[in-house]
């Protein structure tokens, strides 16, 4: 695993000194993890309370690079104090493949608070589909008429002023001799050079620069192998589900169309197969319950060449100072995934959680009760003005207090409204509601067993005969013994719970049976 480390600290109370200490205690960590560090960033004498840092904005820009797999911070205060705009940021980094580790802090995250960034993030999302799917209404509408919906114009074709496809009768011959030398056999990167060599291209319009002209980019590898697929060509139209045969002027017979497409699958098959790198979903989770270290995941291939899939003590691993032995991928995940649904499944405690998380989240929130007391204080103001007035104390100082006061509650009313606009604060029924939706997850998938892993599991400290789940709540300790672990099938679990009347949620699981080898190690 590829890491960097990110130090800051701030101008009040902190000097360079601390810089260095937390550098040290982070590479200490990573050692002892078996993680290699490439790079660190450091932001001095700046606060986490704002996320305008130029060391952590390139840190945020570099993991679009994939390459690092994870942020090693002193301690998660270091990465931010504002836990929404630490939400969004791990959201980000986590589409990039990137998690956050703290060095000193034996969790991945902070008790009640990750139940209640998970559910932020939750609605987030939310509100990001519902602006998708009104996008999508309109897009559909362009689709029922066959019109453009944005993207690249198909060589040979051009858009005419109600968005339409049109033949671009200079450009259309070339595409019909690309299909027909691919077809009779000849390679895409002969075509390609010819191609180039007699200036044939892609036409490229500025959109954001209006005054510049259009000009021609090289025909390369990817814009052929998509013309070759590209339907358009036979005069459909596609979009999500809507098909509209004979909606586009064709440039290619069906029968070229389809010889080519032959050939397409031929090539497909090919080439080696890629394998997938296995994603273990307790990574920064699982603690080797002998010596402490973070238990990483590893693989081996048996005699007969079958490969195992396990987590493995980094001391163990890498400085043999630990007995701890190997665990089975499989049977650890699947026993974790499973002692975490039955708690999700239990309604007394959603209904405990949901307080205190409503309860946390009015702690966490001081600008906006602030800026309402404010506001009540200057009501009060008005409403002794107005008294004042009524009594027959008309002065003008006093219509210009009224004047002010009334200014500075518009004012007021602004900043709490912009406030909330940035951070939400959820009803207890909204954050209720939210952490039902963790029932809804498709543990049929990576992302879903992940997603719940993450809000939920602090850390898991595995012995030889037992293991110890600790959830991010109060409380929300279990222990599992190696016999629950061995026996620790999803699907039979999950139909039990579907059956239960009690729980009254049989319809909101979409879970697969997981597979594996189910070998101890």
């Amino acid at each position: 695993m590829r890491a960097v480390i990110y130090a800051r600290y701030s101008s009040d109370n902190q000097t360079e000194a601390s810089i260095e200490g937390q550098l040290r205690e982070c590479m200490e960590f990573a050692e002892h993890a078996g993680i290699d560090v490439i790079k660190s960033y450091i932001d001095r004498a700046l606060s986490a309370k704002s996320d305008n840092r130029p060391e952590f904005q390139q840190m945020i820009k570099d993991s679009y690079k994939h390459a690092f797999d994870c942020i090693i911070v002193w301690k998660l205060d270091r990465f931010s104090r504002n836990r929404y705009d630490s939400a969004h940021y791990k959201a980000l980094l986590r589409k990039n493949g990137v998690k956050v580790v703290s060095a000193k802090e034996s969790i991945s995250e902070g008790s009640e608070g990750i139940i209640l960034e998970s559910v932020l993030e939750g609605y987030a999302e939310y509100y990001s589909v519902e602006l998708a799917e009104k996008v999508t209404r309109g897009m559909m509408d362009n689709a029922l008429k066959a019109m453009s919906n944005g993207g690249i114009t198909p060589l040979g074709y051009y858009l005419d002023d109600e968005q339409h496809l049109q033949i671009d009768e200079s450009k259309a011959p070339f595409v019909r001799e690309i299909f027909q030398r691919f077809a009779d056999g000849e390679m895409i990167k002969t075509i390609i050079a010819d191609m180039n060599a007699r200036g044939v291209g892609m036409t490229v319009r500025m959109k954001k620069k209006p005054g510049k002209k259009p000009y021609t980019k090289p025909l390369g590898y990817n814009n052929v192998r998509r013309m070759l697929s590209n339907r358009k060509y036979i005069g459909e139209y596609r979009f999500k589900d809507i098909v509209l045969e004979g909606a586009i002027p064709a440039i290619i017979d069906k029968g070229l169309f389809e010889k080519v497409q032959k050939r397409i699958e031929v090539n497909t098959r090919a080439p080696a197969i890629h394998k997938a790198e296995d994603e273990y979903l307790l990574t920064t989770h699982l603690f080797c319950g002998k010596c402490k270290a973070m238990m990483i995941g590893d693989s081996g291939t048996g005699k007969k060449g079958t490969v195992y899939h396990y987590y493995k003590c980094a001391n163990a691993k890498k400085t043999h100072t630990c007995d701890k032995k190997a665990v089975n991928k499989d049977l650890i995940e699947n026993a974790v995934i499973k002692a975490v649904v039955a708690k999700i499944m239990d309604d007394d405690l959603m209904e405990q959680l949901s307080y205190k998380l409503y309860d946390l989240q009015m702690q966490s929130s001081t600008i906006l009760p602030a800026l309402q007391q404010q506001l009540a204080d200057v009501e009060s103001g008005i409403d002794n003005m107005l008294n004042a007035i009524q009594q027959g104390i008309v002065l003008d100082s006093t219509k210009k207090r009224l004047s002010d006061l009334e200014n500075r509650k518009k004012e007021l009313e602004i900043e709490i409204a912009q406030e909330q606009i940035k951070r939400p604060v959820l009803t207890r029924e909204q954050i209720h509601f939210g952490l039902t939706k963790f029932r809804k997850l498709d543990l049929s998938t990576q992302k879903g067993k992940q997603t719940l892993i993450d809000g939920f599991v602090n850390a898991i400290y595995l012995f030889d005969d037992y293991a110890i789940i600790t959830c991010n709540y109060k409380d929300g300790e279990e222990k599992i013994t190696f016999e629950d672990i061995e026996n620790s099938e999803l699907g039979e679990f999950i139909n039990e719970q579907k059956n239960k009347p009690e729980q009254g949620c049989s319809d909101l699981f979409a879970f697969g049976d997981p597979a594996g080898n189910r070998t101890r190690d």
